[in-house]
């Protein structure tokens, strides 16, 4: 087994930050700093990932939580601040959230130790919908939502919203839910500041076929059979 898939089927992170741990120099295999990103794991190798002993799930598990704002989508933070494992009461589990939502940000994150899988929804070339709720201070004019449905040129790229629905519109604020497949650092506040629209709150209700429903904020579950085979028909 490749070294990366290895490191995501350990329940670490995800393949393609398995990739960037090596890269840092994070991952020793035999007492020996891994330069090697192609190298394939043996059945008597010792590997540490970041000073821990990584080993083979034997079983995986999957959760859902309502991220509330005002935390982190990390183990720890410098600052101090509350991260998404204060707010889970997980035994025995490592597990890592699939892809990020930033501090101000609430709604619906997945996580597992399931590597392959997360490798899986957070591919581009998948194209996994992200739905979010987002509400604008004024007005949304019909002219913002014709700008949104074309395509809109950040500094990093062009940004494609699949779908749009208007909730409410007032002159003092309107509520808007988008669809779209990118995941890139701040990305649906980016696509509204692009427009000059200040958002007042962002919420993510969907990943793929897994809705955040009636989950209270702070609170989690495990995802149903139903909703695991869902996920995995995705690839």
């Amino acid at each position: 087994m490749r070294i990366n898939r290895f490191i995501a089927q350990s329940g670490v992170t995800s393949r393609r930050k398995a990739d960037d741990l090596i890269k840092n120099g994070k991952v020793i295999v035999n007492g020996k700093v891994l330069v090697d990103l192609s190298y394939i794991v043996q059945k008597n190798d010792k590997v540490l990932v970041d000073g821990k002993i990584a080993k083979l799930n034997e079983k995986f598990s999957y959760l859902m939580l309502h991220k509330p704002k005002g935390c982190v989508t990390t183990v720890s933070d410098e600052k101090g601040r509350k991260t998404i494992y204060d707010y889970l009461s997980i035994k025995n589990k490592r597990l890592f959230p699939i892809g990020r939502l930033d501090y101000d940000t609430e709604g619906l994150l997945l996580l597992t130790n399931d590597g392959d899988l997360a490798n899986v929804l957070m591919h581009p070339k998948h194209e996994v919908l992200k739905r979010y709720e987002v509400t604008v201070k004024g007005e949304f004019t019909d002219i913002n939502f014709i700008a949104l449905s074309k395509d809109i040129v950040l500094e990093d790229g062009v940004v494609n919203v699949f779908k749009i629905d208007k909730i409410f519109v007032s002159a003092e604020k309107s509520k808007i839910a988008i669809s779209i497949i990118e995941g890139r650092n701040r990305i649906v506040r980016r696509i509204f500041e692009h427009l000059g629209k200040e958002v007042l709150f962002l919420k993510r209700i969907e990943v793929g076929p897994i809705k955040l429903g009636g989950l209270s904020r702070g609170q989690s579950r495990y995802l149903s059979s139903k909703e695991i085979k869902l996920l995995k028909e995705i690839a």
